[in-house]
Order: C-alpha cells, then structure tokens, then sequence
C-alpha cells in the first residue's frame, strides 16, 4: 500500500493552481496589477467565478488585493512574490501553445463558445 504521507509537488502544485480560471487570472497579473473589472474583460469569466477564483488565490497567497481607493470604492490585485515565481512555468506553457496548438483554430473554437453561451 502507497503512503500518503509523501505528495507529490507535480501534483500539489497542480491541486494548487491547476484550475483553468486560476491559470488565467494569474498570467493577466504576470503583465501588471489589475483591478476587478480589467480581469473581468480579458480573462472573459463571469463576475461570480472570478470573485470566486480570486478568493481562492488571495487565500491561497498567491494573489494580494489592495484597497486603492473608496471613493470610488477601487481594489487592485496583483500576484504575490510566490506566484511571480511562476512566470517560467507560464512562459513555458506560451512557449509549448505556440509550437503544438494551433492558434487560430483553437481562436475560432473559444469564439464559438463565447458566441452559444
């Protein structure tokens, strides 16, 4: 019988930041801190997943959120120094979609799935 006292890190980290939501949410924040609205246009999420992802990843350390202002009530997000550390795994992730997917079909399939729903 396998113990489970040992994980392993591939899969803790997948656990970790393997959603597709999480993905996105934090290579938007690789480019700059963002506010809510700004992740809501670029990652194409609807406004309940994306509190609800962004709660995850604050909770998570990953994500830091920053009250700017009050008035107008404005929360900035931006990656914390752990989830920077993940910049070569995304760029590494750009890297592979640029040699093996096509982008264009994969382009006009996610079209097509934002234009049914």
């Amino acid at each position: 019988m396998q113990s489970t006292s040992k994980v392993c890190p591939i899969v803790a980290t997948i656990h970790r930041i393997g959603s597709e939501w999480k993905l996105i949410i934090i290579r938007y924040l690789m480019d700059r801190p963002l506010r809510f609205n700004q992740l809501l246009r670029l990652s194409g999420a609807d406004s309940k997943t994306l509190s609800r992802v962004l709660r995850q990843l604050e909770d998570e350390g990953l994500v830091r959120r920053e009250v700017i202002s009050t008035r107008p009530f404005a929360v900035e997000y931006s990656l914390t120094e752990q989830a920077q550390e993940l910049r070569p795994v995304i760029e590494e992730m750009r890297r592979w979609g640029e040699k093996w997917i096509d982008l264009e079909a994969e382009a006009r399939e996610l079209a097509g799935v934002i234009d049914d729903a």
